[in-house]
């Protein structure tokens, strides 16, 4: 389900997050599955608990899953519509930095706008 890359620079805690989002996205986990629990995940990764619980708080605060008091964690019915313009500036600050790379080692705006369109499709 989620494969864990131990020597990237991306927190545990963010690979676990986006790793979840793209089984939404890849329509592998659909509102309403199950996901497991903060401590079955944990196990199952060989991570603390404490990584996987700020991966699902995360993903709770995000819309993406929500837990339900004696139920479980599920993917919410409407996963992350909504993207206010805390999250929205985030995500132009890391785009920015990779943006900053790839112009350094002389990408165009027509090498990125075609890697940015391979990558999405691939998704």
């Amino acid at each position: 389900m989620i494969e864990l890359d131990y020597h990237s620079k991306k927190p545990i805690y963010e690979q676990i997050m986006e790793q979840l989002k793209l089984l939404v996205i890849k329509g592998q986990l659909a509102p309403g599955d199950a996901i497991p629990s903060v401590r079955k995940m944990a196990q199952m990764l060989d991570v603390t608990p404490s990584t996987v619980a700020k991966a699902y708080q995360e993903l709770e605060r995000q819309k993406v899953i929500e837990t339900i008091r004696a139920k479980g964690t599920f993917i919410a019915d409407t996963p992350g519509l909504e993207l206010n313009e805390e999250e929205l500036g985030r995500i132009r600050k890391r785009i920015q930095s990779e943006l900053i790379e790839l112009k350094r080692i002389g990408y165009s705006e027509a090498d990125v706008v075609k890697l940015v369109k391979e990558i999405y499709h691939s998704i």
